[in-house]
């Protein structure tokens, strides 16, 4: 008895201590980056996708649009981008889905660790995606002969607009990523909502070209807001009160679709 109680001791000495939640976190944005790794089809959506857009609406709009590819490059280009990042937003909620649907996301919910650690994770990676995808879309830019007027500082603080927005963003997918029951329903929810968001604003045209009771619309739409800001950033207009709505939007996404995913989250059946 005395030697099945040292042996039981000694086990539980070894034992590792339990993770923090961030090295939980970052664990999980590893296994993302892993998958990543092994099916680099994944980021067509980040690299195919931002050039495409790019190349067809500059070059198929632009002479019409402003008289000028040059000229409509510069407006558009900070439209395209946000357009792109929230586009692929998405796939948060898609590949969550999926892991729910092989059974995984019952395993990882089983786990003596932080339980936010799993979407955290998945988050943080999905950042990296967004800096990829907006990486490629300013160097593209500048290749065709679009050039930021308040410089590089300008660009960079126009970037992490755009991630804080779309991080924020994310929650949504996420949660529903939680709920719906299949793939392909949460993609065409996410079209639905994401087509109206990121067509019906300031991306490709001035709002003010458009019909009275469409502005209305467009002038709410927190991806407008997005844009502007970018778009000022960018170019060097004073955009301070557009950045202080995008603040307070992101910050409520946060506050209300994270409380909901983790609750759901906690009570997936």
């Amino acid at each position: 008895m005395e030697n099945n109680s040292l042996e039981k001791s000694i086990t539980l000495e070894k034992r590792p201590p339990k993770a923090s939640p961030m090295s939980a976190a970052l664990t999980f944005a590893w296994r993302a980056l892993l998958r990543i790794r092994y099916v680099p089809e994944q980021l067509f959506d980040v690299t195919v996708f931002p050039i495409i857009f790019l190349l067809m609406f500059t070059y198929l709009f632009g002479g019409a649009i402003s008289g000028s590819t040059g000229e409509y490059l510069d407006f558009v280009l900070p439209g395209i981008l946000v357009m792109t990042v929230a586009m692929i937003t998405m796939y948060t909620g898609l590949d969550l889905n999926k892991d729910i649907e092989k059974g995984v996301f019952d395993r990882f919910r089983s786990l003596p660790i932080w339980q936010p650690a799993v979407l955290v994770g998945a988050l943080l990676v999905d950042v990296v995606r967004y800096s990829l995808a907006a990486t490629i879309m300013i160097t593209l830019g500048y290749i065709l002969g679009f050039r930021a007027e308040a410089g590089f500082s300008g660009v960079v603080l126009a970037v992490l607009v755009i991630l804080f927005f779309s991080f924020s963003l994310s929650w949504i997918w996420t949660m529903l990523g939680i709920i719906v029951r299949s793939e392909k329903a949460l993609m065409a929810i996410s079209m639905m909502l994401l087509f109206p968001l990121t067509f019906l604003s300031s991306v490709f045209v001035d709002p003010s070209t458009m019909p009275n009771w469409l502005q209305h619309f467009v002038d709410i739409n927190p991806i407008t807001f997005v844009v502007d800001a970018s778009r000022g950033l960018i170019h060097g207009y004073d955009v301070t009160s557009e950045l202080l709505i995008i603040t307070y939007i992101s910050v409520g996404l946060i506050a209300v679709f994270g409380t909901l995913t983790m609750y759901f989250f906690r009570n997936k059946n």
